[in-house]
């Protein structure tokens, strides 16, 4: 018998969307960093991507990179936030690859490279626009100058990033400017670079639409293969599922009460004033799961007929006056998920994980 709450993961899906996306992508030149950040790396789902073509996972905890690598899956392993000062061995350890902008951080992973006596492949990082990691783009030829003094690094490329905190989008244009960067570096010093690095999933609509710079050929893609989705556009890619992992909780109370509570108001356990709406008196259940494992607001029901009234740390409440199917205590209810949502709940040693796969024929 499933324990519960449970989460469904359907690798054959994941696989399928890895396969499609690596198609349209490779028609452009450009190749897939798969992106397992989003699912807590899942050593089956680094292998449906690995098994769907792509050879480079990445993420950004080293404890996931060293669960991919300790499994033995046949891809390189990349680690896509700027490293800590204080994990440079260990970025050594168990990443092939690092995206870096700090030189401090850089002649660190020189000097733990020489101990090893291996060289570490780094891609410097361009900031274009959305204001988290990276230099401006005015400093590149200086900090490349730099790396390139170091033994035991060696410089394969350059990489921007979109959408992930200020809401900057893709664009050809900002696209240009990073290839223009690269032609600009190499003319200076003589060399290639292997890697232009474009950004995530919310460039996939530049690749689908045909505007995506020539020379950009690679994309570090995690929702888009995870849940098929362009999460910054409220998109479902061509071609791709996002019924791929599916949450079920299982009810614990159904009463009828009203929608108003009774006495004075004050903060949730949370800190917030919650508000609300007279509807009378509504059918609801509770579900055993709550915020601590899941982020409630990216949680979309299977079925029509229920809503989502809120959440404590293990309790979530939906409405089911309008569900016109039976619903008892023990019953099960799915939901699937949105980024946030699959985000939070791969951490929670709270939720039990399945795993979907045909059986190959012999």
């Amino acid at each position: 018998m499933k324990r519960n709450p449970r989460l469904d993961i359907d690798l054959d899906k994941i696989k399928s969307n890895s396969e499609n996306i690596k198609t349209l992508c490779l028609k452009h030149g450009i190749k897939l960093v798969g992106i397992t950040k989003g699912c807590c790396a899942i050593r089956e789902v680094g292998q449906a991507m690995i098994d769907g073509g792509i050879n480079i996972l990445g993420d950004s905890r080293i404890e996931n990179l060293k669960g991919l690598k300790k499994s033995k899956l046949k891809a390189e392993t990349m680690l896509i936030r700027i490293p800590m000062l204080s994990e440079v061995d260990r970025v050594l350890e168990w990443a092939d690859i690092s995206l870096n902008s700090e030189i401090t951080v850089i002649k660190s992973l020189s000097r733990e490279a020489l101990k090893r006596k291996a060289v570490h492949k780094i891609i410097l990082m361009v900031d274009l626009g959305d204001l988290r990691e990276g230099i401006m783009p005015d400093d590149a030829l200086k900090m490349v100058g730099e790396i390139r003094k170091l033994p035991g690094i060696r410089l394969i490329g350059i990489a921007a990033n979109f959408c992930c905190i200020s809401g900057v989008m893709p664009t050809r244009e900002n696209l240009t400017k990073l290839v223009e960067l690269a032609a600009e570096i190499e003319k200076n010093y003589s060399i290639n670079l292997e890697v232009i690095s474009g950004g995530n999933t919310s460039v996939l609509k530049l690749v689908e639409d045909d505007i995506i710079p020539d020379r950009i050929n690679q994309l570090r893609i995690g929702v888009g293969i995870l849940l098929g989705q362009d999460d910054v556009r409220l998109r479902n890619i061509a071609g791709t599922y996002q019924d791929t992992f599916i949450l079920t909780a299982e009810v614990i109370e159904i009463k009828e009460k009203s929608t108003l509570p009774q006495g004075e108001i004050g903060r949730d356990a949370f800190g917030e004033i919650p508000v609300f709406r007279d509807l009378g008196v509504r059918k609801r259940a509770i579900l055993a799961i709550g915020k601590q494992d899941i982020y409630v607001r990216s949680l979309i029901p299977l079925k029509e007929g229920i809503k989502i009234v809120g959440a404590s740390s293990d309790h979530l409440i939906i409405d089911i006056s309008d569900f016109k199917e039976e619903l008892e205590v023990g019953f099960e209810v799915r939901f699937r998920l949105n980024y946030p949502a699959l985000l939070s709940i791969t951490t929670s040693k709270y939720v039990k994980q399945y795993f979907y796969k045909r059986k190959e024929k012999k």
